[in-house]
C-alpha cells in the first residue's frame, strides 16, 4: 500500500502520504483523470498530494474511501519530453562543484547526463521542482537567499533542480542560464514543463542560446482612456489608493503551474457587493486597502460598497458635495459624478461592484489580480478607466443589507482545526497557540498576514523536532509557522506549496475576518472539531492516531 497516511488541511482539505515520487505521480494523474465529486484542485509535491474540496461534506466523502486506494495498482507512463538548452556560468557553480566535491565540469557533466522528472509545481507560474535518477547533486540551498534571481536562472536546491521563471528572492544555488520561456500566457499550456513531464538539460554556448529569457504573465487588461475613446460606460480612475485590484472569485484547480486561487481576499464582501447591485457572484469587483480611491462615471451607473466601514461622498463634475451613500446599500453614480472612498473606521478592504461587472479581458479564466504570482491585470492606476458590462435579462437591484463585516473592534476570533503538521510542534506550543492573544504587524498582505505575539508576555511556537519538511501543498488560512516560531495566517495570495510546517488552518467560513484584519488588531485561535466546527473539549488530545485497514494512518488533528 503506497498511501502511508492521510491528514486533514483545514475541513475541506485532505493531505494524502505517498512513499514515493512514482506513487505521488499515478495518484495524482489519477485523481486529474478521475476527479473526487467536488474536487477542486490537486496539488502534488515530493511526498504527498494536497486534495482540495469545494465543501466540509465533499471531503468527508472523499476521506471515508482514500484510504482504501492501492497506488501500487495505478500507472503513470509519464509525460512530454522537454529539452532545456542551458549556459553554465552560474554565480554559485564553483560552490556547488566544491560542495558535491564533482568540480566545475563534473557538475555539468552530472547536470546534463540524466534525466529530471518534473515532480510539482509551485512558488511561482512555471516554476517546476525535478528530481533527477541520483543524488549527486543534491546541495543545500545558501544560508543567506538572494533578493533577487533573474528569470531564466537554472538551480540546484536540496534534490531538486529547476528554473526560475520570472525575477523574484530564493535561496537555491544558481549554475546556469537559459532562454527558454517557462511561462507563455500565449501558449495553449502556459507552463513549459507540468508534473510528469521529463527534463533533459543540454550545455550550450552563449551566443547559441538566442533571445534573453522573457516571461509572459501579465496583460494590461484595463485600458487607458487614449487607447479607448470610443469607451462610454465606465468608471475613470481619478486615483487609486493606496492599491486596489480587480478581484472575481479566482482561479481555483491551477496549482500544479503554480498559480493559486487568489480572488477577493473577503470573498463574502465581494460577493454582498454584487447581490447588492444585481450582479452574478462571481462578477469582477475593485478591491480596496484602506480607501483613497476616487472614480468618476462615464454613464450612469449603480454601485455598492461592501467590507469594511469606510464613509463614502459622491460630488458633481465640477466638484460640489452631493450625498453621502451608506455602505451595504446600492446607490446611483451619474455620468460625471465622483465617488471618493475614505479610510476605514474598522476593517481593513472595501470591495465596490458596479452593476453589469468590471468587463476585462479574463486571464486563465479570471478577472483577479494574483499578487504573489504576478497573474491577472494591473493594479488600478490614475487615468485608467475601468469598463462596464452591459447587464443580461432581469436582474434586480438588492435591498440594503446588513454588513458582513464581523471584526471585534479589540480581538478577532478566529476558530482553526489542528493540523496537518501539528506534531511538528510541542504540547506546550499548541496550547500557546490558543492560550494567548496574537498581534497583526504591518508587514502583512494579500499573501498572508503575519503576526507576533505579545511583546514581554507572549510565547512563540516551539517544534518538537529539528529538520525540514519536504514543500507541500497549502490552502488558504493555513497557519505556516517558520523557525521564528510566529505563525504567519496564508491568505487569497498564499505560495501553492510550502516548506514549512502547518500547525493549524483557520476554517474558511473565518477567513473573511482574517482578511480584514489591520495592523495592530489582536487575534485569538479557538481549536474546533473540523466535523462539527465546535470548541474541543479540553480532554481531546491533540495529537490523535486513528486505525486504518491498512495500519495506522495519522489524522493530524482530532476526530
Amino acid at each position: 500500500m503506497s498511501i502511508t497516511g492521510i491528514r486533514w488541511a483545514g475541513p475541506r482539505a485532505l493531505l494524502v502520504e505517498l512513499t514515493d515520487l512514482a506513487s505521488v505521480l499515478a495518484f495524482h494523474h489519477h485523481l486529474q483523470a478521475e476527479p473526487f465529486p467536488g474536487q477542486l484542485d490537486a496539488v502534488a509535491a515530493a511526498a504527498t498530494v494536497l486534495v482540495k474540496f469545494a465543501t466540509h461534506p465533499q471531503a468527508l466523502a472523499a476521506r471515508a474511501v482514500v484510504g482504501d486506494f492501492d497506488v501500487d495498482v495505478l500507472h503513470y507512463e509519464g509525460g512530454r519530453e522537454v529539452t532545456i538548452e542551458v549556459v553554465y556560468d552560474g554565480e554559485d557553480l564553483a560552490e556547488v562543484g566544491r560542495l558535491t566535491g564533482l568540480g566545475v565540469d563534473g557538475v555539468i557533466t552530472a547536470h546534463t547526463s540524466q534525466v529530471w522528472t518534473a515532480a510539482f509545481g509551485g512558488f511561482a507560474p512555471g516554476f517546476t521542482y525535478l528530481v533527477g535518477e541520483d543524488s549527486s547533486l543534491n546541495v543545500p540551498r545558501r544560508t543567506s537567499p538572494r533578493t533577487a534571481v533573474p528569470p531564466g536562472a537554472v538551480a540546484l536546491g536540496g534534490e531538486f533542480s529547476a528554473v526560475y521563471p520570472r525575477q523574484s528572492p530564493g535561496g537555491w544555488q544558481l549554475i546556469g542560464r537559459t532562454s527558454a520561456v517557462l511561462w507563455d500566457l500565449g501558449r495553449e499550456q502556459p507552463a513549459l514543463i507540468r508534473p510528469g513531464d521529463k527534463v533533459r538539460y543540454v550545455a550550450v554556448a552563449a551566443a547559441e542560446t538566442g533571445m534573453a529569457p522573457t516571461v509572459a504573465s501579465r496583460t494590461p487588461a484595463i485600458k487607458n482612456p487614449a487607447e479607448n475613446d470610443e469607451l462610454v460606460n465606465g468608471l475613470a480612475v481619478e486615483s487609486p489608493g493606496l492599491q486596489s485590484l480587480l478581484q472575481d472569485l479566482g482561479r481555483p484547480g491551477l496549482g500544479d503551474l503554480g498559480v493559486s486561487a487568489s480572488g477577493a481576499a473577503d470573498q463574502q464582501s465581494a460577493r454582498q457587493a454584487n447581490r447588492l447591485v444585481g450582479n452574478e457572484p462571481g462578477a469582477a469587483v475593485v478591491e480596496n486597502l484602506l480607501g483613497g480611491l476616487t472614480v468618476r462615471a462615464r454613464g450612469d451607473q449603480v454601485l455598492a460598497m461592501a467590507g469594511a466601514a469606510v464613509p463614502l461622498e459622491i460630488r458633481s463634475p465640477d466638484g460640489v458635495a452631493l450625498r453621502r451613500p451608506t455602505g451595504s446599500s446600492p446607490f446611483a453614480l451619474l455620468d460625471g459624478e465622483s465617488l471618493t472612498v475614505g479610510v476605514p473606521s474598522a476593517g481593513l478592504r472595501c470591495y465596490l461592484a458596479v452593476r453589469g461587472g468590471v468587463d476585462v479581458q479574463p486571464v486563465l479564466g479570471s478577472r483577479s489580480t494574483d499578487s504573489m504570482s504576478g497573474v491577472g491585470p494591473l493594479p488600478l492606476a490614475a487615468g485608467s478607466v475601468l469598463p462596464v458590462a452591459p447587464v443580461d435579462g432581469v436582474r434586480p437591484v438588492g435591498h440594503p443589507e446588513t454588513s458582513t463585516l464581523r471584526l471585534g473592534s479589540r480581538t478577532a476570533d478566529l476558530r482553526v482545526t489542528l493540523g496537518p503538521r501539528d506534531d511538528w510542534f510541542t504540547e506546550e506550543a499548541l496550547r500557546t497557540l490558543s492560550g494567548q492573544e496574537w498581534h497583526v504587524t504591518e508587514q502583512s498582505n494579500r499573501i498572508g498576514v503575519r503576526l507576533v505575539p505579545n511583546a514581554g508576555t507572549g510565547e512563540s511556537l516551539a517544534r518538537s523536532r529539528e529538520g525540514e519538511l519536504a514543500s507541500e501543498g497549502a490552502v488558504a488560512g493555513a497557519l505556516q509557522v517558520p523557525p521564528s516560531g510566529n505563525p504567519v495566517l496564508f491568505l487569497a495570495d498564499h505560495p501553492v506549496t510550502g516548506g514549512y510546517p502547518v500547525i493549524a488552518v483557520v476554517v474558511p467560513e473565518d477567513l473573511p475576518t482574517a482578511a480584514q484584519l489591520p495592523p495592530g488588531h489582536r487575534v485569538r485561535f479557538i481549536p474546533v472539531d473540523p466535523s462539527t466546527l465546535e470548541p474541543l473539549a479540553p480532554a481531546v488530545p491533540l495529537h490523535h492516531e486513528v486505525p486504518a485497514e491498512s495500519g495506522a494512518i495519522s489524522e493530524g488533528i482530532p476526530s
